[in-house]
Order: C-alpha cells, then structure tokens, then sequence
C-alpha cells in the first residue's frame, strides 16, 4: 500500500514586507494548492538585488493579521529569508518557493537589482523549483489576475518540475 503525499510545502517570500498587499493575495492563491509557509522581510527591501546579510544578527519574529499567525519576518533581505526559511524555519525542505507578488515590472536590467527575482533565484541557487510574480504596473493596485497566473504556473511547476537550478521569472500585465 503506498502512502498517500501531503500537499506540497511551499515558501512564500516577497521583497515588499509581510504587510505589503501583494503577499496576501499571493498566500490567498497558494494555499489552495499546498502548505504555505511565510518568512518575508520586517519592512521593504525592495532594489536590494540578491544581497545577504553579513554583519548583523538575524532576528525571526513572528507576524500576525487579525489575531491569526499569518507568517514570519526576518531583519534581512528576501534572499536571507528564502536562506533562512529553507535551512532553520522549515523542517523539510519545500517543494516550491514563490516570490512576490511585486508591485512594479522585473524586465531587463530591473531583474539584477530585484529583490523579489533574487529570492525565486536563492530557490533556484538550492536546486528548488521557484516563481517570482510581478504585477508590471506601478499605478494598477489589484493583485487577483498576478494571483490567479502565480497559481496557474505553480502547479504547473509543481506538476513537471523546472530544469536544475532554475526558476521563472513572471511580469503579469
């Protein structure tokens, strides 16, 4: 008899804050296909590019909406986060790491200084399926279409796997 597979455990990190809006919807469309689990940035990282912190503690604290749990902060960047939620919060590795939802696009050369691609890229550098998610727009507010296509693309990730070391890069128009 073969045992039957929990959901899949996925890492959700952004480079905007826990608070920021694009991570809630980004939870609300994840926890319908797998175990989220939350470790963003205390305050906004954003344009930090894949920077790690090196000469300040780590402090974990925990975060919560409404009287409820909903996730962690880290004093760091959102590749420490997806560092540290991978190695220390998490007990066994995820199956997928998605980054965002990022308000504002990552094209071009934007991509080297983004936080929110450094963090699908750690996932990457750990040889973990992962997703960054972009609205590609600074004026246009309503997350639930990048929401819908982060869902869309990870159980399509999640279903037939990305290529060694990799991970995709999503700008939703």
């Amino acid at each position: 008899m073969t045992k039957k597979r929990s959901k899949p455990r996925i890492l959700l990190t952004n480079d905007d804050g826990i608070t920021a809006p694009g991570i809630k919807a980004l939870y609300n469309a994840m926890k319908s296909i797998g175990d989220c689990t939350i470790l963003a940035p205390d305050s906004e990282k954003s344009a930090q590019g894949h920077a790690i912190t090196m000469k300040i503690p780590l402090r974990l604290n925990e975060h919560y909406q409404n009287g409820e749990l909903f996730g962690w902060t880290l004093n760091g960047t959102c590749a420490d986060c997806v560092k540290f939620g991978i190695h220390e919060l998490m007990e066994i590795r995820p199956d997928l790491v998605v980054s965002g939802i990022n308000q504002g696009p990552n094209t071009a050369v934007n991509t080297i200084y983004s936080g929110t691609v450094a963090g699908a890229a750690e996932g990457g550098l750990m040889n973990i399926p992962a997703i960054a998610v972009s609205l590609a727009s600074y004026t246009f507010k309503d997350y639930e279409m990048s929401a819908e296509v982060a869902n869309y693309f990870a159980k399509l990730v999640l279903k037939n796997g990305l290529p060694d070391y990799t991970f995709l890069n999503i700008n939703v128009p």
